[in-house]
């Protein structure tokens, strides 16, 4: 058990005994603010790594020489340019390397997996989810309903907390799954919650999933990159991912997908089809009828677009050079000190305190705290980004911050309590509460 303390030199000193520590050189941190800012906005956009921009000028550069030749002759071939992330990335979810690939977008990959496992047949139609889902996945489930001509408010049943309580208790979502499992077809929920950072426990949910005859897939938006992994274990049918946020590989990058092994060989199984999903011994035959690769690859529509994935692929040599358990272990120290911060300033304020929503138990908990700021407005968050604390604004009150354990600091939580303590003093209670 670590005692924090709200000490510069209390964070310098964990800083100088923290072996991940030499990983923040490796990347660039926003130069635009007249302050050196402190970045706790990983949960929505990764900071560039330095190699990225390395990785995308070589394959300009073999564009440039090779032209189309690039395919089969660049030093990274194109050809197969989303196999160079199949080890990497299975390692990073705990899968095997046929079960991934990297391919679209988070939301276009979300609706080829519910095309092939979201079949609803007769009373087996019913969808659950957590409600205040990000909307991309809620659009995504309401528009796959639709298409099978279904009523999203009679299909769509939504998991909420209990009144006064901020999280979802794994025993309603299990009580749930259990009491709808005569008319379930699928169980789809996002590992993370995007707005309290709740992490659900997936095994038991995609347990209780297949017993009730469901097939079960998670939304990693905020999972890969953040937490540790055991895909293949657990056994979901399937799940997708952004890189962007955790995995640092910028804006709109390249997504994930995981379909577990016993999916590969069904090529019954019903599924949008595309050439780069095609049996690659004899793709080029370009014959009528799709004969599946039998890997997680079968699900690709087109060739790699490489110049989104080289910041991915170097983005991911760190994670695999680092490993998640030591990500996860940091990850404690670091929202446990943010959280003894914040639960201390939140003591000291006069007419206002700051929630955390999020689960204190760290197993249920990633790098994201939202905190609810009780008597305080909009004003809190301009304070905070005017003084160079980059955090997440989510209306009415909650402010998301996400100490990231491959570049931040035990200094920035400390720099960030001081600038929080700095905006009570200073704006007071009347200021604060003004835009509420």
């Amino acid at each position: 058990m670590i005692h924090y303390k709200n000490t510069k030199a209390f964070a310098q000193e964990m800083d100088a005994n923290d072996p991940l520590a030499k990983y923040r050189k490796q990347f660039h941190f926003p130069d635009f603010h007249e302050k050196e800012v402190i970045y706790f906005t990983g949960n929505s956009l990764g900071l560039q790594p330095k190699k990225a921009r390395t990785m995308m000028n070589e394959e300009m550069d073999d564009w440039a020489r090779y032209g189309v030749e690039g395919h089969f002759m660049s030093r990274r071939p194109w050809y197969a340019y989303h196999e160079f992330f199949s080890e990497k990335a299975a390692r990073l979810v705990g899968a095997r390397p046929d079960e991934v690939v990297m391919m679209n977008s988070l939301t276009t990959n979300l609706h080829l997996m519910m095309v092939s496992f979201y079949q609803p047949s007769g009373q087996r139609n019913k969808i659950i989810c957590e409600g205040k889902a990000f909307p991309s996945d809620l659009y995504a489930l309401e528009s796959q309903v639709r298409f099978h001509n279904l009523d999203p408010d009679q299909t769509i049943i939504e998991l909420h907390p209990r009144e006064g309580e901020h999280s979802i208790r794994k025993e309603d979502v299990l009580a749930t799954i259990a009491e709808h499992a005569d008319e379930l077809a699928l169980v789809m929920i996002g590992g993370v919650n995007y707005y309290t950072g709740q992490v659900f426990d997936m095994e038991a949910i995609t347990k209780a999933g297949h017993d009730a005859g469901a097939f079960v897939g998670f939304d990693l938006a905020h999972g890969a990159g953040n937490l540790h992994l055991k895909l293949h274990d657990w056994g979901p049918d399937f799940a997708v991912w952004c890189s962007y946020k955790y995995l640092n590989s910028g804006p709109g990058s390249i997504s994930g997908a995981f379909v577990h092994e016993r999916h590969h060989k069904n090529e019954e199984l019903t599924r949008f089809a595309g050439w780069w999903g095609y049996d690659k011994t004899t793709r080029f035959e370009m014959k009528k009828g799709f004969r599946p690769i039998p890997s997680a690859e079968a699900w690709q529509l087109s060739n790699a677009p490489v110049f989104a994935m080289a910041p991915h692929l170097a983005s991911l040599e760190l994670f695999d050079e680092i490993g998640m358990e030591a990500l996860r272990k940091k990850t404690r120290l670091l929202s446990g000190y943010l959280e003894f911060m914040i639960d201390e300033l939140s003591e000291k304020a006069e007419g206002a305190s700051f929630e955390i929503i999020t689960p204190r138990d760290w197993k249920q908990r990633g790098c994201q705290l939202s905190v609810l700021a009780h008597g305080m407005g909009k004003n809190l968050f301009n304070y905070l980004n005017d003084h160079g604390a980059i955090v997440d604004w989510r209306d009415p009150n909650v402010i998301r911050m996400a100490p990231v354990p491959m570049y931040n600091s035990f200094t920035d939580v400390y720099r960030f309590g001081q600038i929080l303590e700095g905006a009570l003093k200073h704006l007071g209670k009347s200021t604060l509460a003004k835009e509420v």
